[in-house]
């Protein structure tokens, strides 16, 4: 039986304590995003999860809710900061950026996956699918998709034919199609191998 994310990992940490999680790290165009948030333990907004077992719907709103009751940054690395320092490394800048940037300044953070991004101004725990497993992760993972999802679709109606509307800078057939007919747009990752491919 699967369980739904908790607090326990927060209620362990010292006060206070953030939740990071990124999206964004896949695709061929567009930045890394990740958001930090604080929850308010007397306010967490009902059936927070990991963005990606949400619907779209559902996702905007508890972004509305996450933003009105809790302390939250969002931060990106941008296509060319990816280019420079790799994909990873961009990972965690957006991060440290996200944490940087809370108006209240976490005693702790709370990061998904499995490793810890070097220089955060606090301590920090790596876990595992956190965003299943941790509310403050399973916001901030919602807070990081809503945002780089809105930003993808934008980037759609400026550079159309690219299906970055739906597949948010995925490798898709969409996506593939139109770098076949239209070419490599500014917000094409060109270190990653498909779009090197392409320009040597």
């Amino acid at each position: 039986m699967k369980t739904a994310p908790n607090f326990e990992f927060e209620a362990r940490s010292p006060k206070p304590v953030c939740g990071v999680d990124e999206v964004g790290r896949g695709p061929w165009a567009g930045p890394v995003t990740a958001a930090a948030v604080i929850l308010d333990p007397a306010n967490i907004p009902a059936g927070l999860n990991d963005s990606k077992k949400l619907s779209m719907v559902r996702r905007e709103v508890l972004f509305a809710e996450i933003m009105t009751s809790s302390v939250v940054c969002v931060a990106s690395a941008s296509v060319q900061e990816i280019d420079r320092i790799n994909i990873l490394q961009a990972t965690f800048l957006a991060m440290r950026r996200a944490i940087d940037g809370l108006a209240i300044k976490p005693e702790f953070a709370l990061i998904d996956g499995n490793k810890i991004p070097p220089d955060l101004p606090c301590e920090a725990r790596a876990i595992v699918k956190g965003d299943a497993r941790s509310l403050s992760i399973a916001a901030a993972s919602i807070i990081a998709k809503v945002t780089r999802d809105r930003l993808m679709c934008d980037l759609s109606a400026t550079y159309p034919g690219y299906g970055w509307e739906t597949n948010m800078g995925y490798g898709t057939k969409a996506h593939q199609a139109g770098l076949a007919t239209l070419g490599v747009t500014p917000h094409h990752r060109v270190s990653f191998k498909p779009i090197h491919k392409m320009l040597c």
